[in-house]
């Protein structure tokens, strides 16, 4: 019996692009989608549950050394992003020893408030987990990811800040918010599956930038509860992992490793990719 190689997908609008082109277009033989949040695709991923999957960016400090990451995609923004979220009952400078719930959907946006409160804003709140998409009742502040972050709530926070813009206002980077990992030995097992995936990543980007609104139409109707220009959402994202944004990645592990959130060092091991292949 043929076997097949896993793959996770961030059940998120955001990272629908890279999927468009295996969803609506040409499906990998031999390839079974696994759609999740964040926090299960990484469990998942570490677990040897998945062989391919874009993972928290923060999830790489929990994995082990038989990871190696696509060197050319992340999920990232310079900004402004809207889906990354602080609903606050009081200003940002005010949280210190208040309570602020920490979504359990992502390991990469945790960190990232966790090391602005304390690195930049100087306080340190009393963080409580929370389901992904909690409302205030007992909490000062909450923070929300992704889909959840884009549908309106039935309370009207007093202040919400944008983590993608605070974080590039207060460090200079961009946020680089998943990268996508492949298990050493699935790219031993899978060479040619790992291959046509990520040519058909590359595919589904080129179909954002020629046919948008079409991209934009399948995307609308895969999350038919958010209520948001979605193409203008897409420009706020880059998608290739250039050299700056390696840069910046290593800035944010090396920042939650200075307060005591990640290893030092965490490494980034990348997949070789055969000559004919590197211009994907």
């Amino acid at each position: 019996m043929k076997k097949i190689m896993k793959l996770g997908c961030i059940d998120y609008l955001n990272c629908y692009p890279f999927y468009f082109h295996m969803f609506e277009r040409n499906p990998i033989d031999g390839v079974e989608v696994i759609r999740a949040i964040p926090s299960d695709l990484n469990r998942m991923f570490a677990a040897g549950e998945l062989d391919m999957s874009p993972i928290s960016a923060g999830a790489l400090a929990d994995l082990d050394d038989n990871v190696l990451l696509v060197p050319h995609f992340c999920l990232s923004s310079e900004g402004y992003v809207n889906s990354v979220l602080l609903r606050s009952k009081l200003p940002i400078e005010e949280l210190d020893n208040k309570k602020v719930g920490l979504t359990s959907a992502s390991r990469t946006s945790v960190a990232l408030l966790k090391i602005l409160l304390h690195r930049y804003f100087k306080v340190n709140p009393i963080y409580e987990l929370t389901p992904p998409n909690p409302d205030l009742t007992g909490l000062d502040a909450s923070l929300v990811i992704g889909n959840d972050a884009m549908i309106e709530g039935p309370e009207k926070p007093s202040f919400i800040y944008d983590l993608g813009e605070l974080w590039l206002r207060k460090t200079g980077f961009p946020v680089v918010f998943a990268v996508f990992a492949v298990r050493a030995e699935a790219a031993r097992e899978f060479p040619r599956v790992i291959a046509a995936v990520i040519e058909s990543y590359r595919l589904s980007l080129h179909c954002l930038e020629q046919e948008e609104a079409l991209v934009v139409a399948k995307a609308c109707a895969q999350y038919p509860d958010i209520n948001y220009d979605v193409a203008s959402y897409y420009h706020l994202f880059d998608y290739n992992f250039s050299e700056r944004l390696r840069q910046a990645l290593r800035f944010y592990l090396d920042a939650g490793s200075d307060i005591g959130l990640f290893p030092q060092n965490v490494p980034m091991r990348f997949l070789e990719i055969p000559e004919e292949r590197a211009g994907l």
